[in-house]
């Protein structure tokens, strides 16, 4: 018997046992993304579950702990000042102690690269540590989810009062969350401000009205930002906006540790009771429950692998703790390992001996020397500089004795927060005598520069000509202090003859 096909020509029929026998048995493989389960729709705001575990216990101390040195440092008083200020108008900075002028940007250049290099180096031994739990964009994207969590409740609560029609119980609700990110995002502007211009006399004088222009711009502004992005954008600026999600490959390598997920052992998943033998049904630990893309705030799902949008915070590894705990599974199916320990190039305990290796070592050398840089640059330096300025307008005169006469200009520089009294001399010559002085000394306020003219003066016969080397000699103490030997500068110059 023939059968006709779809372009009319007849063609053999064979009974149900020879198409059997014809067909190619086509071998089923478990396709892990088959069992994927969309918990957050594209294009719509993700509201994550809170995660609780240790991760999350060491997020919310990293959290207090970056909060208190923004909020509170700025109070803090030294020597009768504000403890940290950056000074922009006065073009000085405090630091505790330290304090430091236009003349000092160098330290804020290498302070700049201690941190460039201390995020490469850190990012290569474990990746986006800094992402998951001290980047400000994570940091106050966490506080706006507390108060999420605080006033509508964990996730499916939000997801439902988001589908709920507008009433009096959801206006009431939003209005309290809307009011509670209002003083947040307002109070972390003004504290801002306060890091630039002194915040115990700032504070009064918003409430007042008669703060500077500047410093309230700068509050409205650095408020208004927080309240976009840590609200308003939030994942979106991890996943579109931040530039180090992109390059952060390039300092991975296999010995990188990682949040990853353990497919070897979770696969094939599927959900299961808690009484059903996984071996006899052929199934992994991963019970596809889908707890570890619930908790991710940027909605991803770890066990698609590594993506640059996660920020190593490891909610997922929370979350799948405490579903293992409760199917009796071994904890670490989703944890911080490394790609070359997932296969099996060396056991998990032999991760740390993976630590010194040349990227490492590479950038902990780099690093090193800048820090050693840094310190020693801040030991070494001097509260009291000067500058001899050669007036190139005079280079040689004879004064009202018969001398010889240079005139120069001394750029005197206090760094210090006390004022300085300081003396100066000159030697080169048998005879020599500098004049132009003001007697007892030169009194150079706190963080004040001076330009003081004076001149030098020679008999003739010493100063032939050409130029002569002199030097001006500077001792210096604090003003109105008795104790304690004077500091003494020395600063070379030349001296131009007849």
């Amino acid at each position: 018997m023939t059968t006709e096909n779809q372009a009319g020509n007849p063609e053999p029929e064979h009974s149900p046992s020879e198409k059997t026998k014809a067909a190619p048995k086509v071998k089923k493989t478990f396709d892990p993304r088959a069992s994927v389960i969309q918990i957050h729709p594209e294009g719509e705001r993700i509201h994550p579950k809170k995660a609780e575990g240790r991760f999350a216990k060491l997020r919310i101390a990293a959290v207090l702990a970056t909060q208190f040195v923004f909020y509170v440092i700025p109070w803090f008083n030294w020597s009768g000042r504000q403890a940290v200020v950056f000074n922009i108008p006065e073009r000085h900075f405090f630091i505790f102690g330290l304090s430091l002028g236009m003349g000092d940007l160098i330290y804020l250049a290498l302070l700049l690269m201690i941190c460039a290099f201390g995020l490469f180096w850190w990012t290569t031994i474990a990746g986006r540590l800094w992402c998951g739990y001290s980047c400000p964009q994570t940091v106050y994207t966490e506080i706006m989810l507390w108060i999420d969590n605080l006033v509508e409740g964990d996730r499916n609560k939000r997801l439902k009062l988001e589908k709920s029609p507008w009433n009096f119980t959801k206006i009431r609700i939003k209005a309290t969350k809307y009011l509670l990110i209002f003083l947040v995002c307002a109070w972390t502007g003004i504290t801002f401000a306060g890091w630039f211009v002194p915040i115990r006399q700032f504070v009064p004088d918003l409430f007042t009205g008669v703060a500077g222009g500047g410093a309230m711009f700068a509050a409205a502004f650095y408020g208004f930002m927080t309240f976009f992005f840590a609200h308003i954008m939030r994942e979106k600026v991890c996943l579109h906006m931040c530039p180090y999600a992109r390059f952060q490959s390039a300092m991975f390598d296999k010995d990188t540790l990682i949040v990853s997920y353990d497919a070897e052992r979770g696969e094939p998943r599927g959900a299961r009771k808690k009484t059903v033998n996984k071996e006899e049904a052929g199934l992994g630990d991963c019970i596809n429950c889908a707890m570890c893309v619930q908790v991710c705030p940027v909605g991803i799902d770890i066990r698609n692998g590594l993506q640059y949008q996660c920020i190593g915070c490891a909610a997922c590894i929370d979350a799948c703790d405490e579903i293992m705990d409760k199917m009796g599974y071994p904890r670490g199916l989703i944890r911080y390992t490394t790609e070359s320990a997932l296969e099996h190039e060396y056991s998990e305990k032999d991760i740390k001996k993976r630590l010194l290796r040349p990227r490492v070592a590479g950038y902990g050398a780099v690093l090193a020397v800048v820090i050693a840089a840094f310190l020693v640059g801040l030991s070494t330096r001097k509260m009291v500089e000067v500058d001899i300025l050669k007036d190139r307008g005079v280079m040689v005169r004879e004064n009202a004795k018969g001398w010889l006469e240079n005139a120069y200009s001394l750029r005197i520089i206090n760094n210090s927060e006390k004022e300085q009294l300081i003396t100066a001399s000159v030697k080169g010559f048998d005879e020599i005598a500098l004049t132009g002085l003001p007697e007892g000394g030169i009194k150079v306020a706190p963080r004040e520069t001076v330009t003081l003219p004076v001149q030098v003066s020679t008999i003739p016969e010493y100063a032939d000509k050409g130029s002569h080397p002199i030097e001006f000699i500077f001792q210096y103490r604090e003003s109105g202090a008795s104790d304690g030997k004077p500091v003494v500068l020395e600063e070379d110059a030349t001296f131009i003859g007849e």
